[in-house]
């Protein structure tokens, strides 16, 4: 049994929070290091973190969190693991194979084989890189983070886009395939808890994220993403379940409270906007504001998002540094946000309602959120 949510106080027991955290991405553009070197060089990734994550301190200062060095984040290791190829291309992400895709029934007989994680190439590389960054700080937990992703996402990361066409000419081969990747993603994770040292069953609580499960029809969400979404977690924890999964539609926000879902990251979801989602679910949620929004907003704007997200219900309202936001046109943007959320927080806990936060909006901030605010 996992930890069940009560959703007729949960929301409303749910503190207001706030943040701004350094990222990788911040780190790498001050300190000059380009993205492929990071992704393959030990000294780059030790440079970024130990000169950028110093400078970005120096720029925003105390209030920003600060992201502890990793290896570099690869989505893709477990894919890897079943013969995908990485590629990490000259100024931009590492990108994975679709190995599977001329073939679900050869994707299926795969993943019934055992297979020994630690065997991929990139795994001992990284494995080799973490030695490397974690003698760089000692007096530092480094993440090892050569990770997977939810069934969903892993299925399409496998298949490409001959997956979408599975989901309606083969379900029941399908549901075969995301029960596979399932219980595969799960023994990677085990895997992986013997490199990191934690626990497998995690009391507390663990996040999945599974993007490609917004494309997913709503109809097909009981059968071909919640009963994976509930293995994976049951796999986990036995504590607090929480998802990122980007760009949900209106009518697949219901299912993140049959999913028993305590907290839901929306991050990057143009469908979305924080009235709608606590209009169609009772799950605590996050209101981000991404990196590229800022070139288009004004002081102003950033202060009103903030205040309106947490008016229309967004338990937290978030943004995390990347490039672009160290420029010093948007240093005064971002310093906006945290003046921003640290009233929103002040009212709160000093007894102001969400109504009350909404009359801190501009008139023009009022037109423009929701409506209009990506336009």
């Amino acid at each position: 049994m996992h930890l069940l949510p009560d959703y007729k106080t949960l929301r409303q027991e749910t503190p207001f929070e706030w943040s701004v955290t350094g990222s990788y991405l911040a780190y790498m553009k001050m300190a000059e290091v380009p993205i492929r070197d990071f992704f393959l060089e030990p000294d780059a990734c030790i440079e970024v973190y130990r000169a950028g994550r110093q400078l970005v301190g120096e720029l925003f200062g105390p209030d920003v969190g600060v992201a502890r060095p990793t290896t570099p984040p690869i989505s893709y290791g477990h894919p890897h693991s079943l013969g995908a190829e990485l590629y990490f291309p000259e100024g931009g992400e590492v990108a994975v194979e679709h190995v599977f895709q001329d073939s679900l029934d050869r994707a299926i007989a795969a993943l019934k084989q055992p297979v020994d994680f630690g065997r991929a190439p990139r795994a001992q590389f990284y494995l080799d890189f973490l030695a490397k960054v974690k003698k760089a700080f000692p007096d530092e937990e480094v993440w090892y983070s050569y990770s997977w992703e939810g069934p969903v996402t892993t299925a399409y990361e496998l298949r490409g886009d001959a997956f979408f066409l599975d989901v309606l000419d083969e379900p029941e081969k399908t549901r075969e395939f995301l029960g596979l990747i399932t219980t595969s993603v799960l023994d990677f994770y085990r895997w992986h808890c013997t490199i990191s040292g934690r626990p497998v069953l995690k009391p507390d609580g663990t996040m999945i994220c599974d993007d490609i499960a917004s494309m997913i029809p709503p109809r097909l969400w009981e059968t071909l993403v919640l009963p994976y979404w509930d293995q994976y977690f049951a796999g986990m924890t036995t504590g607090k379940r929480t998802a990122h999964v980007e760009d949900l539609r209106p009518a697949q926000v219901p299912f993140l409270e049959t999913a028993g879902l305590w907290y839901y990251d929306p991050s990057v979801s143009r469908q979305l906007n924080p009235q709608i989602i606590a209009r169609e679910c009772r799950v605590p949620f996050g209101w981000r504001l991404v990196s590229f929004h800022y070139r288009n907003m004004t002081v102003r704007d950033v202060e009103d998002f903030v205040f309106q997200a947490a008016a229309d219900g967004a338990s937290k309202v978030f943004t995390i540094l990347e490039g672009t936001m160290c420029e010093a046109a948007h240093v005064p943007k971002v310093e906006a946000f945290i003046r921003a959320g640290k009233e929103a927080k002040r009212l709160l806990l000093s007894g102001a309602t969400r109504a009350d936060l909404a009359k801190l909006v501009s008139e023009r901030g009022r037109r423009k959120f929701w409506e209009t605010w990506l336009a």
